[in-house]
């Protein structure tokens, strides 16, 4: 499996992918879509685990006005042959004000020992997400 799953480009104007995910983050979404179902992440910056990304069963956080889809994962899936097909989709959501912040930067999410005190799904597994960041030149300031 590849070390970093990057996510469509999904915001008018822009040619390369804002977010992504280690191969930790890949497993450890596998996992959690065979116990909940469909998935998705919000990053809002705000309360619990501050700027950790939260997990949640796909529609469970409503999102709206106030946020920005930043890009669809395609979760790779694995085949009978032992390669990987098709792909479950997983959206990755910020709020705006967050946004406003973070226009400049590349996200990757990975996974850490720890338990997070937020509500995302994978607090019980021992491990919680994280966001690594860099800076990134030609993404447009909104």
């Amino acid at each position: 499996m590849a070390n970093v799953v990057d996510a469509s480009v999904v915001l008018p104007g822009e040619l390369a992918s804002r977010v992504a995910l280690t191969g930790a983050a890949v497993e450890l979404l596998a996992l959690l879509w065979e116990r909940h179902g469909p998935l998705m992440f919000h990053q809002s910056g705000g309360c619990c685990d501050g700027s950790s990304p939260m997990c949640f069963p796909a529609g469970e956080f409503i999102t709206g006005s106030s946020d920005v889809l930043l890009g669809v994962f395609e979760l790779p899936v694995p085949d009978e042959g032992g390669g990987f097909g098709g792909g479950r989709p997983i959206e990755f959501w910020m709020s705006t004000e967050q946004f406003r912040y973070w226009s400049h930067t590349h996200l990757t999410v990975d996974v850490v020992p720890g338990r997070g005190s937020g509500f995302s799904v994978e607090a019980p597994e021992g491990v919680r997400f994280l966001i690594r960041s860099r800076l990134v030149d030609g993404f447009d300031a909104r």
